[in-house]
């Protein structure tokens, strides 16, 4: 039996997110749901669910999700738990962190690639501490 906050983060992440075409966002954004990205955001963006971002997407900043795929530009760090998919239209100018990573037939990229690594619990709403400091505080 689920209880209250379980049911909750789970009504959460089936929910859905679209920054469409001709949309610009300066800030970051953090969603448990999927996010559909088709215009600009300067700015980081997390979910613990899926990112898509069409051909049209344009980000400057880093993307931290479970999935994502790419068909449009990000400039920034791309860190994706599960697996990443680069479509043709893909442009990504930044170093990728992933599991597992599918480039597509002219997509390009950028940066330094690092596969198979562990994956990382995504949270939202909580601000990343890193680990050194984290070791201070304790």
């Amino acid at each position: 039996m689920l209880n209250k906050n379980q049911k909750e983060v789970e009504e959460l992440s089936n929910s859905s997110n679209i920054i469409g075409k001709g949309t610009s966002v300066q800030g970051n954004v953090e969603t448990f749901g999927n996010i559909r990205v088709e215009g600009k955001v300067v700015g980081d963006i997390k979910t613990k669910s899926k990112a898509a971002f069409g051909q049209s997407s344009h980000v400057e900043g880093s993307v931290l999700a479970q999935n994502a795929e790419v068909a449009g530009h990000i400039s920034g760090t791309i860190e994706v738990t599960e697996l990443l998919v680069l479509k043709p239209t893909a442009s990504i100018d930044g170093d990728i962190i992933t599991n597992k990573l599918l480039v597509e037939s002219g997509a390009s990229f950028n940066g330094k690639c690092k596969m198979g690594v562990k994956s990382k619990e995504i949270k939202i709403g909580k601000p990343e501490v890193p680990e050194e400091r984290q070791a201070l505080e304790a």
